[in-house]
């Protein structure tokens, strides 16, 4: 196994290497909540990461036992007006875009309370693991305020319409194994193994060719299902002149027929 740590941020995130994985932490004591400079400091953290040559798999986790994420700072938004909390959701908004654009294998490692923008997060991993003392709310209907549209819409995706009023409507916090039961969470480890398990995960998936894991994301995020026969024969075509380029897709090709 091997370990490298960067420093903090400002922002409250931070960056480190584990067995080729990046892992990248949400750390503002006490509950790692999502203020601006952290939303913007994850969006283009991650941006950044997707422009590179050969992008990492990444873990995004929490500091901490108690807390994956408090959602965002509601201390911070006391004193905003409609157009101050207008511009807050615009760049959460653009953050939940980066995560379901990311190319390569993303998890989340919920290692405590996830709330809020919190559950968007996450909802827009490739996998979600979890300890067993995870819980999962959506607090906004009983604090005034509203999830990002974008979530709203993931959420109903993943749980169903029953689900996302229960959850959304009800304001009712959940355990892990409920939000298993809901396809919040894929998997519940020991709170002691979840880094392990979310890193062994992604290194998995990482394993696999870039251009055909890239591709398959692309086309699920794209609900290509709608689309004119056309243009889904365009993109496959496209797809695959690319895939067949690749060199790690002609590995294993090689590899299966060997």
């Amino acid at each position: 196994m091997t370990t490298a740590s960067h420093d903090t941020s400002p922002s409250g995130a931070v960056v480190s290497e584990r067995d080729g994985v990046l892992v990248l932490t949400l750390n503002r004591p006490p509950a790692n909540a999502l203020s601006n400079s952290l939303v913007r400091e994850l969006t283009t953290t991650l941006e950044d990461l997707a422009d590179r040559p050969s992008p990492p798999a990444v873990v995004l986790t929490g500091a901490g036992g108690r807390f994956f994420c408090a959602g965002g700072d509601i201390k911070e938004a006391v004193g905003y007006d409609a157009e101050s909390m207008a511009e807050r959701m615009t760049s959460f908004h653009a953050l939940l875009c980066v995560l379901e654009n990311f190319p390569r294998p993303l998890v989340c490692a919920v290692n405590g309370w996830c709330v809020g923008g919190g559950i968007e997060m996450a909802l827009f991993a490739d996998a979600v693991l979890a300890s067993a003392q995870a819980r999962f709310v959506f607090p906004e209907i009983n604090h005034g305020m509203l999830p990002a549209v974008k979530g709203i819409a993931r959420v109903r995706e993943v749980v169903g319409d029953r689900g996302a009023r229960r959850l959304l409507l009800g304001g009712e916090s959940i355990d892990a194994c409920d939000a298993t039961s809901l396809s919040i969470v894929d998997q519940v480890v020991e709170q002691e193994d979840l880094l392990a398990a979310a890193v062994a995960h992604a290194r998995a998936a990482a394993a696999k060719p870039p251009a055909v894991f890239a591709a398959l994301k692309r086309a699920l995020r794209q609900e290509t299902a709608g689309w004119p026969a056309e243009e889904q024969m365009r993109v496959t075509a496209a797809d695959a002149r690319a895939i067949f380029d690749s060199a790690a897709a002609g590995a294993a090709r090689e590899a299966w027929h060997g």
